[in-house]
Formats: C-alpha cells, sequence, structure tokens
C-alpha cells in the first residue's frame, strides 16, 4: 500500500509539547510576543469574518465553538467552562484547536488549547492594559485566584510592568497556591484576608473568578478614580463580577459588542448603552485612557480572532522548534476520486 503524503499529515501540539515548547521559549518572552501578535491581528481587525461563538448551555456549564478566518487561514476553538469540575479534580476549561489553509481547506495544525488558551487570554489582558491602564501602574489586585490567576500575574509583569500583585480569593488555598506558584518570579506576592484589602494602592484590578452565576465581586466604593478594570471572569450569559453602578463609572472597551453584548459585564446594561471596541482604540480611531482619572474597564470575554492569532503564533514557533508530532489525518488516496478504492485497498492480504 502507498504510504500517505506529507499532505496526509497534520502537525499536532500535545500538552506535553506545548509546555516544552513554552519552557524552550520562557515564560514571559511567549506572554510578550502573544501579546504582540493578537494585538497586530487586531490591526487587521476589518479581515476577519466575525460572528458570537456557538454555545450549547448546560445546568453545569457551557461547551462552545469560535470560528473566523483572515481570508488566508481559518481556525476554531472548542472550548468548555465548567465550574463545578474542580470538585471532581476536574479542570474548569479545556480546548484545542484548528488552523487551515482557507484555500485547500486542509488543516495545517492541530493543537491542544487548555495551556494556551491560559496564556492568550492573559496576553490579550496585558495588551489592553498597555492601551488603558494608568501609566507607571505597579500594582494589580488579583481576585479570584484559580486556574489563570498566575498567568494574568506573569502576563501584566511582562507586558505592562506590574511589580506587586495582592491577591484574595473566597477559597484560602487558591490564595496559597497562586502564592506559591508565583514565588521567585519577580513579583512580590501579597495574599490578603478580603477584596476590600486587595484593592489598597492598587492601580488595576483584575477579576477571573469561575462560578457561572450574577455576583458582585467588586462594589462601587471599592472603585476609586483612575483604576483600570480587566473583568474577564464574567464570560457567559447570566455570569457577572462587578456591580452595574462600576459600568455606570466606568469607561467600557471591548473586544466585539455584539458577543460582549451577550456573556460580558455589559449584559447588565441597555443594548445601547455605549462601549468602545478595543480594535479601534489600538488603531488609533478611538481614543484609550483620556486622564489620570478616568475609570477604564476591559469587558473581556475572549474572542475567536485571540485564539486564530494564538494559532498562528504556535504554529510559527512549533515548527522550528520541533515540538510536534504528526498525525495521519487526511485520506490520501493515489486518485483523489477514488476513496472508497483505497478503504478496499487497505483490507487486502499483503503481497507477499
Amino acid at each position: 500500500m502507498t504510504p500517505p503524503s506529507h499532505l496526509a499529515y497534520v502537525p499536532f501540539i500535545s500538552v506535553e509539547n506545548m509546555m516544552r515548547l513554552v519552557h524552550s521559549i520562557g515564560v514571559e518572552t511567549v506572554l510578550k510576543e502573544l501579546a504582540d501578535a493578537i494585538e497586530h491581528d487586531f490591526t487587521r481587525w476589518q479581515l476577519f469574518d466575525k460572528t458570537p461563538r456557538f454555545g450549547c448551555h448546560s445546568e453545569t456549564g457551557v461547551i462552545e465553538l469560535m470560528p473566523t478566518s483572515d481570508g488566508e487561514f481559518y481556525g476554531f476553538k472548542y472550548v468548555n467552562g465548567h465550574p463545578t469540575n474542580t470538585k471532581q479534580g476536574l479542570q474548569t476549561v479545556t480546548a484545542f484547536g484548528l488552523l487551515a489553509n482557507v484555500s485547500s481547506g486542509y488543516p495545517v495544525l492541530l493543537s491542544e488549547m487548555t495551556v494556551l488558551t491560559a496564556l492568550r487570554t492573559a496576553a490579550t489582558s496585558a495588551m489592553a492594559a498597555r492601551h488603558l491602564a494608568p501609566k507607571g501602574a505597579k500594582v494589580m489586585a488579583l481576585i479570584g485566584n484559580g486556574a489563570q490567576s498566575e498567568f494574568q500575574a506573569m502576563a501584566f509583569k511582562a507586558v505592562v510592568g506590574i511589580e506587586e500583585v495582592r491577591l484574595y480569593d473566597i477559597d484560602a488555598a487558591a490564595t496559597a497556591k497562586c502564592a506559591r506558584n508565583l514565588a521567585g518570579s519577580g513579583l512580590k506576592v501579597t495574599a490578603c484576608r478580603s477584596s476590600q484589602e486587595a484593592m489598597e494602592g492598587a492601580q488595576i484590578v483584575t477579576t477571573c473568578t469561575a462560578d457561572k452565576q450574577f455576583a458582585t465581586i467588586l462594589t462601587d466604593n471599592m472603585i476609586g478614580d483612575g483604576i483600570h478594570i480587566n473583568a474577564i471572569g464574567g464570560d457567559c450569559p447570566g455570569k457577572t463580577e462587578l456591580h452595574k453602578d462600576i459600568l455606570l463609572r466606568s469607561q467600557i472597551f471591548v473586544e466585539y459588542p455584539p458577543q460582549t453584548r451577550i456573556e460580558g459585564e455589559i449584559q447588565q446594561m441597555s443594548a445601547d448603552h455605549p462601549v468602545t471596541e478595543l480594535w479601534q482604540v489600538i488603531t488609533g480611531e478611538a481614543e484609550g485612557r483620556t486622564s489620570a482619572s478616568q475609570i477604564t474597564l476591559f469587558d473581556g470575554v475572549g474572542f475567536a480572532i485571540e485564539d486564530f492569532s494564538a494559532l498562528k503564533y504556535v504554529h510559527e514557533r512549533a515548527l522550528k522548534t520541533g515540538h510536534f508530532v504528526q498525525l495521519d489525518m487526511i485520506a490520501d488516496p493515489d486518485d483523489p476520486r477514488d476513496l472508497f478504492g483505497m478503504l478496499t485497498r487497505a483490507g487486502e492480504p499483503a503481497l507477499a
């Protein structure tokens, strides 16, 4: 039987190889480069196909597909969000993604995206803060110390220049875990007993809690002038973290309004509540922070273009470093019209 051609094989980045790739480059370098890659694609925003992600909701969580294309490549991510999974020893979020050539439809990469989603989410947050946070911000409150927290801390250190993180979670074990993982990172880490204590002296606050519910992680009296809020935990219908009054005082920046109005903090607001699209700030079509006293809010829910950017980034990096394996994924008959014949011949006895 004729062996498959090289086009039948698709590079696959496993979790093991993703971790090897990140360590070979360096976590902070990966976060910086991902932030730059995502920002670059935001400057090409108009080229992309855009749609809110497709969600299948249940009582325990959500399963989503996130597709997009820039006309040359097509990418999608499968991702779930199940907050109660941790009680069973499972991840809250798991994901994988695919990148394909538009011209042929052939996939060029299949990748784990559980680790990669954590990296790209943090890189996007830090990229947004690079445009929106007060200049010279050095202290960040990090409320919600689950699986995403350390990635956020390291991204803000690498991209924004944060020097101290103040941690709080209703689960003290999560805060201890986060503090332990950030030891030796170069960040000053302070574990706090309340969200109010975590806010003391912070110029940036990141909220990344997991429960699928309308919650009030930050109240209006906790937010002083000049704060930048990076709200990334509210990312599906029926899930928010901020009191509505905070939104009324803030200049709100979003990725893709048709999706964020369904999933983000602004699901609490009227459908015509004004927001600014982040890509417009990056391209100079809209203003970001305009004064030292302004409260800026990045209502980040995660968008397919960010996953596309991440897939393209690791595709290029993995092929150069060899941190991948080849999967025999595409049927490759000698005659492309004779798929059945290929199947039939595969069952024939081997010739002596």
